[in-house]
């Protein structure tokens, strides 16, 4: 008999009372510390985890003598449950030894938070059938709170902050499927659960309103938005939202638009396009991946492009392959790239139809000069490919062209710290072309932009006001993702009480910001500093982490080996990071080139993401110059 033939079938759940089935039969965990190693394992996603960190997570304060024996036990002990017709001296393949440690080595079915997560992504650009049926199954998996008996553990708090904003999310994106698909009664009773747990989500509320009159309950929508505005302002001292007034005002006129209307039904086109030569739908690609990537659909439209350019360069058809590459015009905001291969994939596709093609036509050449600029994304400076294609868009007079250049400028802005002015006016040029182009997308764009660089520029009272906008527009011209930026600007500078979801769609939101935001706000409060997932960001913080918990030795050694933050939103934020870690060492050499780097920024808040604030610039200037014993007056 082979090992393959003897393998079980394990199911794991965790929203709610951790159970384990093997084969379908419900397992005991009897033990505590079995029961925490799995969910320990489950929450690291297929990650693995060391046998020292398990110990340090299992045992507060000081672990006893026998402690990796004891880990070591458990784990047997868990894998004789977990793989129960294991042959004897066979190697599991559930809960494997991975170096020093140990990770979970299951399919994504196998747990029901995987399953649930992976269902949320699929309806993420489906139609609203698909999304309402994808999102009612994967809502279904909740039992209760996520890892119910250790929510409050520390290593749960990170992955039970994600479920939970997610289920959030998932819960509205139910609610407006429902609504898209004729079916506003469906989603009342999951919307009224939500916003008495999260009553400051005013999604929720807006979603609850819709629901209620679509459902021919005008007058208990009605009561909705009064309660929300009565919870808003009683708790908060906050008026509601624009979006929240003009809904109330459309029901009080009866607007006809606030009705279930049909969705456009599209099959006959998509019908003739998949019955199109491959040269017609490669022409046509860019259209339709553009619309999926501003609906929200980011991980469909960055696969298919890259399925796209190399269909093209199949092809032999280089004039064709730089009109593939080059005629994705979707702007950047966020200036480290979802997925670097793919964009290392676009850029040298880029690069080589330039040099494949030199007599390209003007508009043909500064599109894939713009991409190349857009996809570097502070990765290099490309600023004479950026300048060459906002040179040729002027002289054209090409105002949707024009726009994709200044956004892919914005992406150049981050060669060194101090330049929120620049983008500032970047964005209001953006604001202003896109009119011109009739481009609600580049608009959305600008005002992001703005958004950021007036938080750079401390003025938050009108990054407040750009956000507003965006939100009114998002809304319009159905942008959901637009509304992830401003969802994190008011929870991080207007002081919002609920952490905002943070998309699958989006790795820049879900690996490492939540915890950046958390420690800019506990170095602004003096308070102890928590650890935490920091994801790509992880090697600037660690020497400051160390500082605070007496490993002196160990934190400079890790502050010398630092290379410099990458040219990025966060640049002045994560200089700021080394600043404080470098002045509580005095460390001379990363003082001296703390001091350089940050220098240009004087002026600024190191805020320019707007999402995460570390404070003043001034003030960690002034901690580097008394560190370095030249004290001179600065600005407060």
């Amino acid at each position: 008999m082979t090992t393959a033939s003897i393998r079980s079938t394990v199911q794991i759940r965790v929203l709610g009372p951790l159970q384990v089935s093997v084969d379908g039969e419900m397992q005991e965990l009897s033990k505590r510390r079995h029961r925490e190693i799995l969910g320990m394992l489950v929450a690291l996603r297929g990650r693995d985890i060391s046998t020292a960190s398990l110990i340090d997570e299992l045992w507060d304060g000081k672990p006893p003598p026998g402690a990796v024996g004891a880990v070591r036990t458990f784990v047997g002990e868990l894998r004789r449950i977990l793989e129960p017709r294991r042959l004897p001296r066979t190697p599991p393949s559930v809960l494997v030894t991975v170096r020093d440690g140990y990770a979970l080595r299951l399919d994504l079915d196998a747990v029901d938070a995987w399953r649930f997560g992976a269902a949320v992504s699929r309806a993420v650009g489906a139609t609203p059938n698909q999304a309402e049926s994808l999102l009612s199954t994967a809502l279904g998996e909740w039992r209760g709170a996520a890892f119910h008996e250790f929510a409050e553990r520390p290593w749960a708090l990170p992955e039970v902050k994600r479920l939970t904003g997610l289920r959030q999310t998932a819960v509205e994106r139910f609610a407006s499927a429902c609504l898209d698909c004729g079916q506003p009664a469906e989603a009342v009773a999951m919307l009224e659960a939500q916003v008495e747990e999260n009553p400051w989500r005013e999604e929720g509320w807006r979603l609850l309103a819709m629901t209620l009159y679509q459902s021919h309950r005008q007058g208990d929508a009605l009561a909705v938005l009064r309660r929300a505005r009565a919870q808003h302002a009683n708790e908060l001292g906050l008026d509601p939202s624009p979006a929240l007034v003009d809904l109330e005002g459309r029901m009080l006129r009866r607007d006809p638009g606030l009705h279930h209307v049909e969705p456009l039904r599209l099959a006959m086109t998509a019908t003739a396009y998949s019955r199109s030569g491959t040269r017609v739908q490669l022409e046509a690609s860019n259209a339709v991946l553009g619309s999926l990537a501003v609906a929200g659909n980011l991980e469909t439209a960055r696969t298919q492009r890259i399925a796209a350019i190399q269909a093209a360069a199949d092809l032999n058809d280089p004039a064709l392959a730089a009109r593939v590459i080059g005629g994705y015009d979707i702007p950047g905001i966020w200036t480290r790239p979802d997925d670097p291969v793919a964009a290392a994939v676009v850029m040298a596709a880029a690069e080589d139809a330039l040099a494949a093609n030199p007599g390209l036509n003007d508009r043909t050449r500064a599109r894939l000069l713009a991409t190349i600029a857009m996809e570097s994304r502070g990765t290099g400076a490309r600023h004479s490919e950026v300048s060459e294609a906002e040179s040729i868009a002027r002289r054209l007079g090409d105002a949707q062209l024009l726009c994709f250049a200044l956004s892919a400028r914005f992406m150049q802005t981050f060669t060194s710290a101090g330049l929120a002015a620049d983008r500032a006016e970047i964005g209001q040029e953006l604001i202003t072309t896109a009119f011109d182009a009739d481009s609600p997308t580049f608009e959305i764009n600008g005002r992001l932009i703005r958004m950021q660089a007036l938080c750079a520029m401390n003025d938050i009272s009108s990054a407040s006001t750009e956000a507003d906008t965006v939100d009114r527009l998002a809304q319009r011209h159905e942008r959901p993702l637009a509304s992830v930026f401003t969802h994190w600007f008011r929870w991080t500078f207007l002081g919002d009480s609920q952490p905002p979801p943070s998309p699958t769609e989006m790795p820049g939101f879900t690996d490492g910001i939540e915890a950046l935001v958390t420690l800019g706000r506990e170095l602004g409060e003096d308070a102890e500093l928590s650890d935490g997932d920091f994801g790509p960001y992880e090697r600037w913080v660690r020497p400051l982490l160390l500082v605070r918990t007496g490993a002196y030795h160990e934190a400079s050694e890790t502050l010398r080996r630092l290379p410099d933050p990458p040219s990025d939103l966060l640049l002045e934020a994560t200089w700021c990071i080394i600043a404080q870690a470098a002045s509580e060492l005095g460390e001379p050499s990363v003082i001296r080139r703390a001091l350089g780097a940050l220098e240009p920024a004087r002026q600024e808040r190191a805020a320019g993401s707007g999402v995460v604030d570390l404070g003043r610039v001034d003030h960690y200037l002034g901690l580097l110059e008394v560190a370095a014993g030249c004290r001179r007056e600065f600005g407060g």
